[in-house]
């Protein structure tokens, strides 16, 4: 049988102050250098991973300026929503294979070979653009895709940077000589439509973006005609536009087909 005896409360706080610390709450100061571990990680560093903007959704809150009240206050306009997805190296490396210019490649050849590549469907900020490093062959359109920083597409881009390096459009030609095939005259004549979509205004938002789009203007016809074979250049020739308006290039080829 156990028997408990009360004690004096400060009897107890004495004894828990004077009772020896055990192991565990002892702290061993140390003597010496501390190794090391071996194999520890190093840390490095590591570059930012750059996103492709491919939708951009923004929102504004809009307040009526007649509306009635004297405590009227104006409303903060929202930062702009922006959905993105990584940008990977693979990615890069498909870019650079899709956008760049062949060896010997005309560069209104090689522009629309980047827009039938979809490059209209790039959008990519100034850093971003920088990434797929020389597309042109050409240091001074390839400085200039990058050059603008905001988000912009790729063939905007594309198109800029060949007007920024040859602002007099007698410096670009399309490529020279005679098509053999209807297909390749088809393709030839697109080709007079990006000449005439480099020196557009990127401002007027009236303007095609569509080289297929573009109006098949009178001195565009005639330097199609004039590449064209013997075979074709006589039926060629007769074709005439009945309306004011010039056709679009689309509809000028739908005509060839038939």
């Amino acid at each position: 049988m156990a028997f408990v005896f009360p004690i004096d409360s400060t009897t107890q706080r004495e004894e828990r102050e004077n009772r020896p610390t055990g192991p565990a709450d002892t702290q061993i100061p140390a003597t010496g250098p501390v190794a090391e571990p071996k194999d520890q990680p190093i840390p490095v560093s590591v570059a930012p991973i750059h996103k492709k903007k491919y939708t951009r959704k923004s929102v504004r809150l809009v307040k009526d300026d007649d509306e009635p009240g004297p405590s009227q206050e104006q409303e903060e306009e929202p930062e702009p929503e922006v959905i993105t997805q990584s940008l990977s190296l693979s990615e890069l490396r498909d870019m650079r294979k899709d956008f760049s210019r062949l060896p010997g490649e005309h560069i209104i050849t090689w522009l629309l070979r980047c827009w039938d590549n979809r490059a209209s469907s790039l959008e990519l900020e100034g850093r971003e653009a920088k990434q797929l490093g020389s597309l042109s062959r050409e240091g001074g359109i390839d400085k200039a895709i990058g050059k603008k920083a905001q988000a912009l597409s790729l063939w905007r881009r594309l198109l800029s940077s060949v007007r920024e390096r040859y602002p007099f459009s007698e410096d670009v030609v399309c490529r020279p000589g005679k098509w053999t095939t209807m297909e390749r005259g088809i393709q030839y004549l697109r080709e007079l439509a990006v000449r005439e979509m480099v020196y557009y205004d990127p401002d007027n938002v009236q303007l095609p973006t569509d080289p297929d789009e573009v109006q098949c203007t009178r001195p565009m016809w005639r330097k199609f005609v004039r590449s064209a074979p013997s075979s074709y250049a006589n039926s060629l020739a007769v074709i005439d536009w009945k309306s004011e308006e010039a056709p679009t290039v689309d509809e000028v080829a739908g005509r060839l087909w038939q």
